[in-house]
Order: C-alpha cells, then structure tokens, then sequence
C-alpha cells in the first residue's frame, strides 16, 4: 500500500482521502444521479464499487432489501475473482475467513459391490499453478460486504440505498438526466409509496427476472433443463471420509451428488440429484421436501450415513441455461446511430447451473467490465461510444460459459453406465480447469483490443486476455513482490514498460527513450490525457522493468515518468521501477523478448496490446482511440 502523499495517515490508511461526490455526498436517494444501479448482488456491487474510484460519478445503488444480505446462495469464487479482489484490497481477508478448493475427490460405485460408493480418483484442483492464488468457498454475503466497505472508503463514499424497488424506466434524451426511473419504496415510514428520480445512466442488476430488463424489452434464449436438484447448506454428523473436501459422487442408481465444504470448518453443501422432471411437472418438484433430499442424500451415499443437525438454507431447482439477446438497449445495427444508457448484467443476462461454480464469479467480471467504461465516459475520459463494448465483450463470455455448464452438468447427473468411462468425469474436470478457473476469458480485437502483430514480444501475455503476475525485484527498498499486486481497482490504466538487454544506464537502452516520449512528448497519452492540475499518474500509472537485476539499476537515473510527485505536497513516488530475480526471472516465466515490450493493461486488468519500445505512434494511436481530448 501507499499512502501518506496527502500527508501523515495514522488512521485505517485503506479509506482514501474524500474527493468529488464524496466531499458531500446526499445521505438520502436525491433527485438526479448520474449512475443508477439496481439489485446489489454480486454483478451490482462489483459496479459500484468499481465507480466510486471515480469521485466525479455520482452513483447509487438501490435494493428493495431493507439492508446487506445475510445469506447468499452463491459460494464459489475462482482463482480469477481472487485476483479481481486484490484489486479492491480484499484478497488476504476474504482468503483467510474461506475454505481452501485445493483437490477434488470422485466417486463411483464399487465394480463388486455397486449399491456401495467407492473413492476411484483424486485430482488438483489447479495441476499447473495457474494462478498464486486459491480457490476459495465463501458465503455470497461476505463477497458483498468486501466490496461494501471498498465502496464506503473510496473518494466518493458510495453506499447502497436500501428498500428501493424498480417498477419502471422511460428515456428522453432531450433531457439532461435522460432516463426516469419509477421506484416503490420497500422499508422505512414510507413504505408503498412512489418516488420518480432522473439518471443519466441505469444497469439492471436485480436477478433473473430483472424488471430493468424486461423494461428494454431484452429475452434470456436458450431452455430449461428436465432435471432438478436439491441443496442444502448443513452441519452433518456422518461417517463419510471425504466431507471436508469437494467431491463429485455418482451412484449406481440413486443419482449423484455434488459436495462442496463450506467456510468455517463445519459446514457442508450438497447438491443432490433428484432425477428427471417430467415436462409437464409444472414445477410440482419445486415442492420437493427438505426430508425426502437428505433421504435421496443418504442413499447415494450408501454404504455411508450423513445426519443433519443444522440446515442453514435450502432450496430446489431446475437447471436452465439462457443468454439474454443482447446487454443493453441498442439493437443489433443501430450501433451507429445512438449510444447505450441502459445495461443489465449478472443473472439478468445469463443463467446457468451451479455445478461450474461460475454464477458469481462471471457476475463480478461483468460489473468490472461495465463499471470502468461508465466511469471513464462519465468522467469525460472517453466518448459514450466506448460504452457499446461491455455487451459486445461479455455476451461472448456468457455464451461460453453456457456452452461448458451444459457439458458439466449434464455429466454431473449422467449414470455411471452411460460413460465412456468410470473416470470420465474426473479426466474432463483436469482437462477443463482453467475455463472455470476463470482465465479462458479473451476479448476480440475492438477499439480495446489490438490484432495480435507483436505477441511474439512478450508470449505469456496474450493480447486480450488477463494480465497474470509474477514477482520482480523493486528497485526503491529491494523487496520482491508480484507485480500484478500492484493493480488497483482504480480506474487508471496500466503501461508496463518491460526492457531490452542494454544496460539500464546505456543511451542506447530502449526502455529509457520510450519514458522519456512516455513523460514529455505532446503525443503521448500521459500528457495528453492527464488534465491540467492532475498527478501525473492520475490516469496512467507508468511502470518499468528492466531484464537486469536491481543491483545494475541507478533509480535517480531513470525516466521521471516513473518518479512521478503526487498529491498536495508532490511527493516523489519511487515505486515504478523493478529488476529481475535471479531464481524467478518473469522474462523468462512470460516468454519476454530480450528486445523488451510494452504491455498495456484495461482498469480491468485485461491486456489491451503489446507493442516495440519503439512503436510510439501505435501507442499513441491506440489510446487515440480510447480517449478524448483533455487539454
């Protein structure tokens, strides 16, 4: 962390000094906004927290709940949601209060006793390392109070405003706040009564059967499986051994069973297989008893025993798979005509299964995405037009996540005879797991994203994809650190500037003449995008890594780009400047050319394009793209 630079902090140093809104922010819903957002689950609150880095944004979040959730469904979250947090400063906390996903058992039915289970594989959860961080099972609910407090210690305050429930939209763009917005007041003295305010901007975040969506008149596509599942969060007394580690179990005509172990050390879910439904059920099995789901649980588990002495929550579904035709209110081909202002994310774009352990963690990437667009065009960064990206990215994102929770699902309720194999699901789980991971996720070429010319210049870093850290060596104090920690969910794009193999001090050293145009020329993005009065990393937060290790790097003699003076007393920040380690060199790690690169990463923390030292006009016209005049 890094504080001080608006002077001496002996307080929690992660609320960041009030700006904007946050200077005086309405405690009650006022009448004109420029962001509303509505239903704080996971793709709801990853938005607002994502905004209110912007302190020029006013944003709200309304919720027809009189206050925070206190029991979530959800409580999967993939290694790429873990880094996500660590952009929002929470990754250490949430890491310590979870449990760990570390393997994954199977189970299948005994070859010489088939009304027995048997254990026939263990597997890792993450074989290849893909990610330094964990897999983690935590309560939906938690999830939602991290990014809470991220909200309320940011610049601009942010904080929900609870019992409000949308009822309706209309839109005149003649008007300076063009969207009304009808809301129900739900809690407090004025219950049942009616408010009407004005937003420049609504995302519908309420579920999958959003109004916000209904009201653009959006239709989820896709079918409604004919199988059901029980689940249940309990605390068990039971003889089975595997209870405190994921396990996948199929019987040999009893159905199957999905078993995660929940956070805190007692509590277990089961998904249990309740076997087809008939098309004309007319969500009769819905009305499954809690009793005849720990019955059906008790015989798959057979020769083993599970007691239920506690049942926190429970429910019954049926699997459905659908993808909302597009996520936001501009029609295919109109594109060119108008800009979005209304967007729906989350459940209300796309449903699926929980086997994948997916719901969530996609929810939070499509409040990401959407967050730092609105915030940049809002804040005047950007032309609104950006804002037609977010469908374009993430309905791509959802389609594949339907398409592999159909695999998985269907798998995770097929009978062991009707297999290739009796490891076959076991084998798929290995061969598939970084698409649940998180990080199979690669944007298409746009305005954000460049052709793929130069990524022989830095291989580990795919153009499109997430950008993945390893630990170098800061010059300012000699720490190794993971440079992706470094990341902050701040709005500000990243340019990491990896070198070529000349000395750090040679006036021949590329690196060093790229910061130099980086910190000085009219062209460059940093002067050209930084508003007068603004902290030279304001917008762009500069760093630059050279192949030599940090004994072979003068800090006082590098680009001033990368020592920027910051805050109200402009302080020289020393912390942009890295070298390798000798025994974890991420040249090597990432297939870094030895004539360096620039690689330049979204707010999102996806890489927009990797570029030459040299190629300063392709930057320049990269963000060209992007930005709009500032000076």
């Amino acid at each position: 962390m890094q504080f001080h630079h608006h002077g001496y902090v002996s307080t929690q140093p992660r609320v960041k000094p009030a700006a904007g809104i946050g200077l005086d922010r309405p405690d009650e819903l006022p009448d004109t906004m420029d962001v509303m957002i509505v239903g704080s689950g996971p793709a709801g609150m990853t938005t607002a927290a994502t905004l209110s880095s912007y302190p020029d944004v006013h944003t709200r979040l309304v919720e027809r709940r009189e206050g925070r959730l206190v029991l979530g469904q959800a409580d999967g979250i993939q290694a790429r949601s873990v880094e996500t947090f660590d952009y929002f400063g929470f990754a250490d906390e949430i890491t310590n209060e979870a449990y760990w996903l570390t393997e994954m058992n199977f189970w299948n039915p005994d070859e010489e006793n088939p009304e027995n289970i048997v254990r026939t594989s263990r597997t890792l959860d993450d074989p290849t390392g893909i990610s330094e961080f964990k897999h983690l099972i935590v309560n939906q609910a938690r999830v939602l109070d991290y990014f809470a407090e991220f909200a309320e210690r940011s610049p601009s305050r942010l904080t929900p405003d609870y019992g409000y429930e949308f009822v309706s939209q209309t839109v005149d763009n003649d008007h300076e706040y063009p969207i009304e917005v009808t809301l129900k007041v739900t809690a407090g003295p004025q219950e049942g009564e009616t408010r009407t305010v004005r937003t420049k901007y609504l995302v519908g975040s309420e579920g999958a059967h959003s109004p916000v969506r209904k009201s653009i008149g959006r239709t989820p596509i896709g079918d409604k499986s004919d199988h059901a599942w029980g689940v249940m969060d309990v605390l068990v007394e039971t003889d089975f051994p595997d209870i405190r580690t994921k396990c996948a179990i199929q019987s040999n005509d009893g159905g199957s069973i999905l078993l995660i172990p929940r956070e805190g050390g007692y509590l277990v879910r089961f998904y249990v297989d309740l076997g087809n439904v008939d098309p004309n059920d007319g969500g009769q099995v819905r009305k499954t008893p809690l009793e005849e789901i720990i019955r059906r649980a008790n015989n798959i588990l057979a020769p083993y025993t599970v007691e239920v002495k506690d049942v926190a929550w429970w429910s019954v579904y049926e699997v459905g798979h659908r993808v909302t035709d597009k996520f936001d209110d501009v029609d295919d081909g109109q594109e060119d005509e108008k800009n979005p202002r209304i967007f729906v994310t989350g459940d209300a774009c796309h449903t699926h299964s929980a086997k994948a352990g997916q719901g969530m963690n996609v929810s939070i990437q499509d409040g990401f995405n959407l967050g730092w667009k609105i915030g940049q065009v809002v804040s005047g960064y950007s032309d609104p037009s950006l804002l037609h990206t977010y469908s374009g990215e993430r309905q791509e994102v959802a389609q594949n996540l339907i398409d592999f929770d159909k695999k998985w699902s269907s798998l995770m309720a097929a009978k062991p005879e009707d297999l290739p194999s009796k490891n076959y699901v076991a084998e798929f789980y290995q061969k598939t797991f970084e698409f649940p991971a998180g990080f199979m996720t690669e944007y298409k070429p746009s305005s954000l994203t460049t052709e793929t010319t130069h990524q022989d210049l830095a291989k580990g870093y795919e153009i499109g994809k997430r950008f993945k850290s390893a630990k170098v060596s800061r010059v300012s104090d000699t720490n190794p650190l993971h440079l992706g920690h470094l990341h902050e969910a701040d709005g500000r794009w990243r340019i990491y500037v990896f070198g070529d193999d000349k000395a750090p001090t040679d006036a021949a050293n590329k690196a060093n003449a790229f910061g130099e145009w980086l910190g000085t020329n009219a062209n460059s993005p940093v002067i050209k995008y930084t508003r007068e009065g603004e902290d030279l990393n304001s917008v762009f937060d500069a760093k630059l890594i050279y192949q030599q290790p940090k004994e072979d790097i003068e800090l006082l003699e590098t680009p001033a780009i990368f020592r920027p003076t910051v805050g109200p007393l402009q302080l020289t920040d020393l912390n942009n400047v890295f070298g390798v380690l000798t025994d974890d060199n991420i040249y090597k790690t990432f297939e870094i050319s030895s004539e360096g690169a620039v690689v330049v990463v979204r707010p999102d923390g996806y890489i927009s394009t990797v570029q030459p030292l040299d190629a300063t006009d392709a930057i320049a016209e990269f963000f060209d793209g992007v930005f709009t005049p500032q000076n």
